[in-house]
């Protein structure tokens, strides 16, 4: 918006300053023009009154050597005469005297001869001008005056007239451009600030607010942003008071829970319960510790965690109830140290999240595999069983519609997908080689973004189905 407000100003300016220097500087020219013959005129004037008194070719030799172009020898003085053959010197203006000139003659005899008839006349002479000013005598007839008007003359003051025109239409396009930038910048700086913290949160800081300041329109955007933004924050703090309470109200059947799971006995099948209560309490005690944090939420640099690590710890767990319900679990690829920029609560909820669904979706005895593939750029994680399979997969990933079956809250594999999203990767879900679903989790160890979804493309298009 800056540069088009400036572009627009310097075409405004260029063109008004055109509009008025060209004229303008004609007229100069043509005002310079009008003052050499002025002045001509004046000299031709000097000589009228001894012309109006004597022809005699001495004193008007002293008359036209008196005066300023008489001086310069740009005056001649053309007496008409009889014959036209000169007279000798002395002769008096007696009727029958003959023709002679006083000065150098410049003008064409035609354009004397016309001027003697009572027209003054200018003429183009080499190096100039000739003005041809008739002036009567005393016997009737009329004397011409030659003017010489040069070059030089004529033009005089119009170069430097017009380096000053160009000088002051150059400084006022200069001025107009430095004033567009001034309210092109205090137009701007608004609107990239507003777009800033737009930005800053999309990002998640919330306490980011925008002034409200510059034109109208863009201070009505700035507290139509603040006020979302507050709007944002309430929802959010109500929000989190809600999960709070929501999770607050589990603690009782979580007690009434674990009672019952201290009275079970021994034997693999309590231990196993017992674990399983006492790791829903601690997730329900996190939840409600991260619920009620208050304030704005600074940023923190993500630790990250051992992916194949938490795959065995979480593979331990799942692999006792698969025991039970006689299915066949299958592990690989969890031998090595893969880092993952995730944090390992997140990581262990969402691999919880997509076992929960093998377990909830697919009946006793389905066997299941999980896979773990990384290379520089990416960690794979496939969860694959030979169940019925997902009929929507988009619709499977989208939040609140459900993942797969009768009883889902559709959220399972929401987590999975922020998790994914939240490195720069993705979640696929898609034919297993055991006949059922496929979910595939792309994660990125360096959390990077759309170079790496690129790649995925490729890597996609090239890759034989399984």
């Amino acid at each position: 918006m800056r540069w088009a407000l400036v572009r627009v100003s310097l075409a405004v300016t260029v063109m008004v300053v055109l509009a008025f220097a060209v004229p303008l500087g004609l007229v100069v020219k043509e005002l310079a023009r009008d003052r050499a013959f002025a002045d001509a005129e004046r000299q031709a004037a000097q000589i009228r009154p001894a012309l109006a008194i004597t022809t005699d070719r001495d004193q008007l030799e002293r008359a036209v050597a008196s005066s300023q172009a008489g001086g310069d020898g740009r005056m001649a003085v053309h007496i008409p005469g009889g014959d036209g053959v000169p007279q000798g010197e002395g002769a008096d203006a007696r009727e029958g005297h003959q023709a002679y000139d006083i000065g150098p003659r410049r003008a064409d005899p035609h354009a004397v001869e016309t001027a003697r008839r009572g027209r003054s006349a200018v003429t183009s002479v080499p190096g100039g001008y000739a003005l041809l000013q008739p002036t009567a005598l005393s016997t009737g007839e009329f004397a011409v005056v030659e003017v010489y008007v040069p070059h030089r003359a004529v033009g005089n003051g119009v170069t430097t007239s017009w380096v000053i025109l160009a000088g002051v239409g150059l400084g006022l396009i200069a001025g107009s451009l430095v004033t567009a930038d001034r309210l092109g910048l205090r137009l701007v700086r608004p609107a990239e600030r507003l777009a800033k913290a737009a930005v800053e949160l999309g990002e998640g800081k919330l306490g980011v607010r925008v002034r409200e300041d510059g034109p109208a329109e863009l201070r009505a955007a700035a507290v139509a942003f603040n006020s979302m933004a507050d709007k944002i924050v309430q929802l959010l703090s109500h929000e989190r008071e809600l999960a709070a309470d929501l999770s607050h109200r589990l603690r009782t059947p979580l007690t009434v829970l674990r009672l019952n799971a201290a009275s079970l006995g021994e034997g693999p099948a309590a231990e196993q319960t017992r674990a399983a209560v006492a790791q829903l309490e601690r997730e329900v005690d996190q939840l409600i510790r991260a619920a009620r944090e208050q304030g704005e939420q600074k940023e923190r640099p993500t630790l990250g965690c051992d992916a194949c690590e938490v795959i065995r710890d979480r593979m331990d767990f799942w692999s006792a109830l698969a025991e039970d319900e006689g299915r066949t679990v299958r592990l690989s690829g969890v031998d090595e140290t893969v880092r993952v920029p995730v944090a390992r609560p997140e990581l262990a909820a969402a691999l919880d999240a997509m076992l929960g669904n093998v377990f909830r979706h697919t009946p006793e005895g389905t066997d299941f595999a999980v896979d773990v593939h990384h290379s520089d750029d990416a960690v794979i994680v496939l969860v694959s069983d030979a169940g019925p399979g997902i009929t929507d997969p988009d619709a499977a990933l989208r939040r609140g519609h459900g993942d797969g079956g009768p009883g889902s809250t559709g959220l399972g594999l929401d987590i999975v997908r922020r998790v994914a999203e939240s490195t720069g990767g993705d979640v696929r879900i898609g034919r297993s080689v055991l006949g059922g679903t496929e979910v595939r989790v792309w994660l990125s160890p360096d959390g990077g973004g759309s170079r790496h979804r690129e790649r995925r493309r490729r890597v996609r298009r090239g890759r034989p189905r399984r």
